[in-house]
């Protein structure tokens, strides 16, 4: 018998009264939240110094939460609920009792968080020769992602863009097949039918699955318009020889490892290149930021609005730049909750640029999320849902990245004229760059998860089926064929570490709509008023807006997600009208562009047979030679030019 549970004979729950589970609850929380502080410190030290001595000591602190999580949820199942009147217990019991993968047999537990560990480190740790003379180690952050961002050559963006798969996705495909398998059989364990199911019960809807992609259909139309204009500005650049008039976009093209984000191709593609749009990078250079001064006006941006000044322990622990002692860690931007009340942190290779500025702010909006229900008990200390989070972490991220905050940064010129029609939609599109552009991609990774656990796609054909989504809902195709045998959905950081992806999709719209609540708080919003327009709305220092903030924040999750969005903004369901109003001065301008220049909206049906080698189709000796060959006319179309 455990030393937690005094009371309990096996098989059997000794509870008689809602005063016992309430002390089985309390109890139990206080043993999770000691355990929890362990284990994020574990995982602290392994992500931001990956060695195996880490990794071990990172799975073993794993090891004896999921072994504790396990045993407390065995126990709640077995709680009579009809005892429970009170609505948080309830609440609480609901969350104990899905144990995800912790319900798995001990040993084979073991094997999936390794799996998991060695997925990311693969992927943490992964280097590709630089282009020019193959010499050169290139990491993800910075090397890879500057390259993708700033060159224009098609043959280096390819060559970048393959290897960094053929390092990352293709290494882990066989371990990510094991890694299915076993989510299906935690899955089962937990009686859902199968993994896609289990993954999104957090969202509380028995349909999300199709609710996600109803809204997703819903702004198609908008991403459509961009998409077109964005084609033909990059047909214009590079021709039919790269790529075609009416078809779907290169990945490699778009400024960025996954195109998920077209921002970095502002430079050629910005509708009106002689009126001013906002690029603040070269600003922030001839200025001498740094990265702690990014970080400390983010911080003094959120203290304007009465939230909370980030804690010394902050600024002692956090990770701000790219340490450099050579050390391989995981670059990929986060935010921390030690789970102790004092101790937040953020993790980030910091680049100076306006992009990098825009995260630091969204990271900083996570650890204000923790501040606020810091003083929530342990299973209520995380958000509404995980869309909220991401949703609350770019709230400040889209008043951070209007005209006037920069101005007041002494970072744009204060004699621009911001009500100017051109200057308008050149902002707009710089934003829908960013914002729009990523919509299918937010839906597209974990649509394509979902497919995979509940078998609509084979594991031996799923990197088809990557291309398939890719294709169908982003409208992008490889820059040369790919096979079976590639994993490409691997070479995202978020397969490779299992992280959920769909909560960035839910959160970009979110953000909209907690977004307008504010600025219609601020009084910077006014619907009746063509001055006061929704994308121009920057609430720095509105005290009412902060404190219509915090009082969904310190809600945590102890609240179903539509009660905090009613609180949030006076109705419950998540809707794409705040989204559309931002963007509806953009999208009638790209309609009528498009039209005036006889652009094709759409990008046509998949031709598989052109894009991915499908198994079974070919024999496995002419996959792997023509694998080979792919890689070797790379590396000679490199010697030549």
């Amino acid at each position: 018998m455990s030393k937690y549970f005094k009371g309990l004979v096996y098989g059997e729950v000794m509870f008689r009264t809602e005063e016992e589970i309430k002390n089985f609850v309390e109890t139990s929380e206080k043993k999770l939240e000691a355990e929890q502080i362990k284990t994020t410190f574990a995982a602290w030290a392994f992500e931001s110094n990956i060695t195996d001595e880490t990794k071990e000591a990172s799975l073993l602190a794993q090891e004896q939460y999921d072994k504790l999580f396990k045993q407390i949820g065995l126990t709640a199942q077995k709680i009579d609920m009809s005892l429970v009147k009170d609505r948080d217990v309830k609440r609480k019991i609901m969350m104990l009792t899905n144990l995800g993968t912790a319900v798995l047999p001990e040993k084979t537990l073991k094997e999936f968080n390794k799996l998991k560990a060695d997925m990311g480190s693969t992927y943490s740790k992964a280097k590709v020769k630089e282009y020019s003379h193959l010499v050169l180690d290139y990491s993800l952050e910075p090397e890879l992602t500057e390259a993708m961002a700033t060159i224009r050559d098609p043959r280096v963006l390819e060559f970048y863009w393959i290897q960094w798969r053929e390092k990352t996705g293709k290494k882990i495909r066989s371990m990510y097949m094991d890694y299915v398998e076993t989510y299906n059989e935690a899955a089962r364990l937990n009686k859902f039918k199968d993994a896609s199911l289990m993954k999104v019960v957090a969202y509380e809807s028995d349909t999300f699955k199709e609710e996600m992609d109803a809204t997703w259909q819903g702004l198609k139309p908008l991403y459509e318009q961009l998409h077109a204009y964005v084609r033909t500005k990059l047909f214009n650049v590079y021709g039919e020889e790269v790529m075609s008039m009416n078809g779907p976009i290169p990945a490699h093209l778009l400024g960025n490892m996954w195109a998920q984000q077209w921002n970095n191709l502002a430079d050629i593609l910005t509708p009106y290149p002689s009126k001013p749009s906002i690029n603040i990078t070269g600003a922030m250079l001839s200025q001498g930021w740094t990265q702690k001064k990014m970080f400390e006006k983010a911080d003094d941006f959120f203290q304007s609005m009465g939230m909370d000044p980030m804690p010394k322990e902050f600024w002692e622990g956090s990770i701000l730049q790219k340490p450099s002692d050579g050390r391989d860690l995981t670059c990929h931007a986060s935010a921390w909750d030690f789970q102790n009340g004092k101790d937040f942190r953020i993790k980030q290779c910091t680049r100076l640029n306006q992009e990098d500025f825009v995260t630091v702010n969204h990271e900083m909006g996570h650890i204000q999320y923790y501040l606020q229900y810091k003083n929530q008990s342990y299973l209520f200390r995380s958000g509404a849902n995980p869309g909220f989070h991401e949703g609350v972490a770019d709230i400040v991220s889209l008043a951070v990245g209007t005209a006037t905050y920069f101005q007041k940064l002494g970072l744009f010129d204060t004699e621009v004229d911001i009500e100017d029609e051109e200057t308008n939609i050149n902002i707009l599109f710089n934003m829908a760059l960013e914002r729009i552009a990523f919509l299918p991609f937010g839906y597209l990774v974990d649509k394509f998860r979902w497919d995979v656990y509940s078998g609509v796609t084979s594991l031996e054909n799923m990197n088809c089926h990557w291309w398939k989504l890719r294709h169908e809902i982003q409208g992008l195709t490889p820059p040369r064929k790919r096979n079976y045998t590639d994993f490409d959905a691997g070479a995202k950081y978020h397969v490779a570490n299992d992280v959920g992806y769909v909560r960035y999709f839910t959160a970009f719209i979110y953000e909209f709509q907690f977004y307008r609540a504010l600025c219609l708080e601020s009084g910077q919003y006014d619907p009746k008023d063509p001055k006061k327009p929704l994308h121009r709305c920057n609430f720095y220092n509105s005290q009412a807006a902060g404190n219509k903030l915090k009082e969904m924040l310190k809600l945590g999750a102890s609240r179903p997600w539509k009660e905090a969005m009613q609180i949030m903004t006076g109705q419950p369901e998540m809707d794409t009208g705040a989204i559309r109003e931002y963007f509806k001065p953009l999208e009638n301008w790209l309609k009528k562009e498009n039209a005036k220049n006889g652009v094709k909206v759409g990008w046509g049906p998949l031709k598989m047979n052109k894009v991915c080698n499908e198994y079974g189709l070919n024999s496995s000796g002419l996959t792997v030679i023509s694998s080979t060959i792919l890689i070797v006319s790379l590396l000679m179309s490199r010697l030549l030019f």
